[in-house]
């Protein structure tokens, strides 16, 4: 794992030295990202700022680091477009010849994201956009409340690339008596529409990172796209979830991230893992 630049870093790497690229990177959202915890504390009948069951009255504090104990990352870049293509360039570089890259964004800047990924990979390289739908948070009364992200999948070779189908976690049918109770009880394949909850509050999979991506979604990316043994990158690793999801499924992996609070959590994260830490030569740019 890199602390550092990671186009510094991408820069360094052989060609088609990673067979599955997995990058969340920043969403461009014009605001720090921020994730606020907080200590709960049983109070007394009449204190407490909060309500819990059964009307039992709780004190709240924030815990952490940065304002109002939630640690942040800035998420505002004046070009988001040109900050992201010297990245994608080398990561098409480095991505193996039958390898993917999953590149997850949000509904803001989708769009000109895959016009940009369209030109670096070519359009016959675009294999799928997957939507990740879920169901938290307020919910706007002047829209549709926006509930998903978006993950294109492109591959370094549209007639050559890994896709293990049976691998791949199976769902529950929608309406199982319409397929028989031996399909019913195997389930079936997901679509391109993932139902998945985020991080729960409360689990033991929560770091506490801002922007933390579930377990489940990288598993199966990393279950599907990669085989046992292959080397998987995320150059905008965060939380390392593309790490914790290899180190289950027996891959390789390269996380990169430039955040102090990043590496922090992924050194807590794995730290029952052999894991090799680098640090980059320059942190420009991120």
């Amino acid at each position: 794992m890199h602390f550092g630049d990671n186009l510094a870093v991408l820069r360094s790497l052989p060609d088609a030295s990673a067979n599955l690229i997995y990058i969340d990177p920043p969403f461009n959202t014009g605001r720090p990202a921020r994730r606020t915890r907080l200590r709960v504390t049983r109070a007394g009948e009449s204190g407490g700022d909060r309500t819990g069951f059964h009307g039992l009255r709780y004190s709240s504090a924030p815990v952490g680091n940065g304002r109002n104990g939630a640690p942040a990352f800035a998420d505002a870049f004046d070009d988001y477009l040109a900050f992201l293509e010297p990245r994608l360039r080398e990561a098409h570089r480095v991505l193996a010849a039958d390898g993917s890259l999953y590149f997850h964004i949000d509904y803001r800047e989708s769009h000109y994201c895959k016009v940009l990924l369209d030109a670096i990979f070519g359009r016959a390289s675009f294999l799928n956009e997957i939507v990740w739908a879920y169901d938290y948070g307020a919910r706007t009364r002047k829209r549709w409340p926006p509930k998903h992200d978006t993950i294109l999948v492109y591959v370094r070779n549209p007639r050559d690339y890994v896709f293990d189908a049976e691998a791949v976690d199976r769902i529950a049918y929608m309406a199982p008596r319409l397929v028989g109770a031996t399909k019913a009880a195997r389930g079936k394949l997901p679509t391109d529409t993932w139902w998945h909850t985020i991080v729960p509050t409360n689990g033991k999979e929560k770091t506490g990172y801002p922007t933390q991506k579930p377990l489940g979604v990288l598993r199966r990316i990393v279950a599907a796209s990669s085989r046992r043994g292959d080397t998987v990158l995320d150059f905008f690793a965060g939380s390392g979830t593309t790490g914790a999801a290899c180190l289950e499924l027996g891959r390789r992996f390269v996380l990169v991230d430039d955040n102090p609070a990043a590496i922090r959590t992924m050194r807590r994260r794995f730290s029952g893992a052999h894991v090799t830490w680098l640090r980059a030569v320059s942190r420009r740019g991120r």
